[in-house]
């Protein structure tokens, strides 16, 4: 099954990119808009053409008709009133000198003749030929009228056809086999056993043809210009979003904490305001960053000065449970300067980005971690992410810490590197501890948040070790996601763009 399942994932991603690009983006939309607009336009002006062009040959054909008719009647009226004796003289001279615009046999029965298949306007034509024939002809006479295709066009009961005919009788345009002209056949009783057989093309032949809605030569200039409307409008509404799309790109550039340069102001006029309410918020985003490492720099500074000048007065005091107390007050104090100065300088790593190979970052954490006695089964394949390698290996670094710490049992805690149905990378950290209340699911990876059995287990953590590999993952455009295994044991997937 494999071999089959495998040819259809890049279809598959085809499919989801062409409807991503179709119905997501703003190129997509207004080609949709434009195409739409454009054929249904083309629609209604070619229904109004196909209207007019009915009516026309609907008209034509009435007259044809008349005509043909009038024709027929005149020479069924001459034939009826020659002797049956000179009939054949007369046909012949006629095919002879070409005095008629019909063809004339006279069989001893009808011939069977096979109408022009889905032609709505040729059965309105034999319909107006019977009926102005049947009104002149004897009430009664036996009468069959039908458009039909000359090629392999009977003339005679015998089985004798309109190609063997000589081309004298004939003209050979008439039946050529890249464009035969319909023949309208007429057949009636003049007597008892003897069927008069006439049969001739219209005034105008090729008066079905009008009627032909969808054909190339008409189909070919309307493609054409739908194509070339949408191409124009890929290139104007690429030009038109060009810049949307550089803003786009600082602003995830902004979110991942790297300061880019002030874009160009160009675009329209509602692009060139945002672009331009960009660059000051961009500017103000610098600023305050900038404030706040100096802020927590001073805070650092002035803070640990006067609580380790604290801390030594207080060992000059004689009373040992007052000195006990301003220590446990001091411990208090430093800890909360600690702790606000890592929440800083953990999710806020300053280092450039590059290629990581984080399957070799997994196998050295894996080998540090059985040097020191712990249980880790790792099962990666060679995949590489762009991001800040330290900033990257503190996140997962944190992730198995907590697994060894909390879950490390009698099973080794379990990690695996993938790629997702998206085709993101995979981290997967999986041990076999207790797991979390599923109440509890939704606090983890906010600050300061830590549960009772891990209170219990280690008294001097902080609630901070989830809460910085979200941050450091969602500084990179990745997820992290938590839940309790259902075999047992808690999971942590961690999600990355692949390079």
């Amino acid at each position: 099954m494999l071999p089959e399942a495998e040819p259809a994932l890049p279809a598959r991603r085809w499919r989801q990119r062409a409807s991503s690009f179709l119905f997501d983006s703003l190129q997509g939309r207004f080609v949709l808009a434009m195409l739409g607009g454009l054929a249904l336009v083309q629609l209604a002006v070619n229904l109004v053409w196909y209207s007019q062009v009915e009516q026309r040959v609907r008209r034509q054909t009435e007259l044809a008709a008349h005509h043909v008719a009038s024709g027929a009647m005149g020479a069924v009226r001459a034939l009826r009133e020659l002797p049956a004796a000179y009939r054949p003289l007369l046909i012949e001279q006629l095919r002879t000198m070409g005095g008629t615009r019909f063809l004339v046999f006279f069989n001893n029965a009808e011939v069977n003749v096979a109408p022009l298949p889905g032609q709505p306007m040729a059965r309105m034509l034999e319909q107006q030929v019977t009926h102005e024939l049947n009104a002149q002809l004897p009430k009664g006479t036996p009468l069959r009228v039908v458009l039909a295709s000359p090629v392999g066009l009977a003339v005679s009961p015998g089985g004798a056809l309109l190609s063997d005919l000589p081309e004298s009788w004939v003209e050979p345009s008439l039946i050529a086999a890249e464009r035969p002209a319909p023949f309208l056949v007429i057949q009636a009783e003049t007597e008892p056993g003897q069927w008069l057989y006439l049969s001739s093309t219209l005034p105008d032949p090729y008066f079905l043809e009008q009627l032909e809605f969808f054909t190339w030569q008409r189909l070919t200039p309307q493609l054409l210009a739908l194509g070339l409307a949408v191409l124009l409008t890929l290139i104007a509404v690429r030009a038109i979003t060009r810049p949307l799309a550089g803003l786009s790109q600082a602003a995830a550039r902004v979110g991942r904490r790297v300061a880019p340069k002030p874009l160009r102001v160009s675009g329209t006029q509602e692009v060139r305001q945002a672009i331009e309410a960009f660059n000051d918020m961009q500017e103000r985003i610098r600023r305050y960053i900038g404030d706040r490492e100096r802020l927590f720099a001073s805070i650092s500074h002035d803070l640990r000065t006067p609580i380790t000048r604290l801390r030594l007065r207080s060992e000059l005091l004689d009373d040992t449970a007052v000195q006990d107390e301003f220590h446990e007050d001091l411990d208090e104090l430093d800890m909360m300067v600690k702790t606000a100065l890592q929440i800083v300088k953990d999710t806020d790593i300053h280092e450039n980005r590059a290629p990581l190979r984080i399957d070799l970052v997994l196998q050295k954490m894996v080998r540090d971690a059985s040097m020191g006695g712990h249980q880790v089964a790792l099962h990666s394949e060679p995949l590489t992410v762009f991001g800040k390698p330290l900033a990257l290996k503190r996140a997962i670094g944190n992730l198995l810490d907590n697994a060894m710490f909390y879950g490390e049992g009698e099973q080794p805690v379990e990690v695996s590197l993938g790629r997702d149905d998206d085709g993101a990378v995979l981290v997967t950290v999986r041990d076999h501890g207790p797991g979390v209340p599923d109440a509890a699911l939704a606090r983890l990876g906010q600050p300061y948040t830590r549960l009772d059995h891990g209170a219990a287990m280690r008294k001097e953590g902080l609630g901070l070790g989830l809460s910085i590999v979200r941050e450091i993952v969602a500084d990179h455009g990745g997820t992290v996601r938590f839940r309790n295994h259902p075999e047992g044991g808690f999971e942590v997937r961690l999600s990355l763009p692949a390079a």
